[in-house]
């Protein structure tokens, strides 16, 4: 069985920086976050989670509910990174649905989102994916993918783990309490079709240490298609104040 989180240095110096943790969109791996690394160099160890079924664990199944998945993510980080690391998470759409409740159970210095719809507004989110081939198009476009340039084989398997995913999320039930006690800051873009800016308000009543929204231009995936701006953000919080590790009251 492969490894829940990957991280693309070596260097024993890192294990003295502070951790970030990235998780993907549905229907992607970790590997995008790989240059992240050399842009957060001297300033952080970067680390992503790669879920079942993708890149180098594409032979693997899928777990078999929202929360395996969760306390997978969560059992291992615990394992990779020490107790007295200060750590950031990280989450693109689907992605920050699970560093949301990853963080719920260690307590990061924040939590970062983009392209995600809050907690509370998940119920239902991902089947128009699983039934609509419409909305999986939209996906692909907002991307900057043409569906149309695609050919069938990786068509296929890209919507085959898009729905695997979206599958996945239908599973998942918003338990409001406790609420995080570290900063949560939500990106959107003026140009996203499928979240929208009430959306990404509800982030505020997750966490009793404050709430910042961010806008950038662009569709859905805007920030992994230039995320300098969300870069800076991440590393102005990972050079923060101490803020180790530690389980969630």
């Amino acid at each position: 069985m492969g490894t829940w989180i990957s991280t693309w240095t070596t260097d024993p110096a890192y294990a003295a920086l502070p951790a970030l943790l990235c998780l993907p969109p549905a229907g992607a791996g970790c590997q995008q976050f790989r240059s992240w690394q050399g842009a957060l160099s001297g300033t952080a160890q970067v680390y992503g989670v790669q879920l079942p079924g993708r890149e180098n664990r594409w032979r693997e199944p899928m777990p078999d509910s929202f929360d395996e998945a969760v306390a997978a993510v969560a059992a291992e980080l615990g394992r990779t990174v020490a107790a007295d690391r200060p750590l950031v998470v990280f989450g693109h759409s689907f992605g920050g649905l699970i560093g949301y409740e990853v963080a719920r159970r260690v307590r990061p210095r924040a939590l970062v989102v983009s392209g995600c719809r809050a907690p509370g507004h998940w119920d239902g989110a991902g089947r128009g994916i699983v039934d609509d081939a419409d909305e999986l198009d939209k996906l692909f476009d907002t991307a900057g993918l043409d569906p149309e340039l695609l050919d069938d084989d990786t068509r296929a398997l890209m919507v085959a783990m898009l729905r695997k995913d979206a599958t996945l999320s239908l599973g998942y039930v918003h338990q409001p309490a406790p609420r995080l006690d570290v900063p949560v800051h939500a990106w959107g873009a003026d140009g996203d079709e499928t979240v929208s800016a009430a959306e990404l308000d509800g982030w505020a009543a997750v966490t009793t240490a404050g709430f910042t929204r961010h806008t950038t231009t662009g569709g859905h995936h805007a920030v992994l298609r230039d995320p300098r701006p969300v870069l800076d953000q991440l590393t102005g919080l990972l050079r923060g104040g101490h803020a180790p590790l530690a389980p969630t009251p």
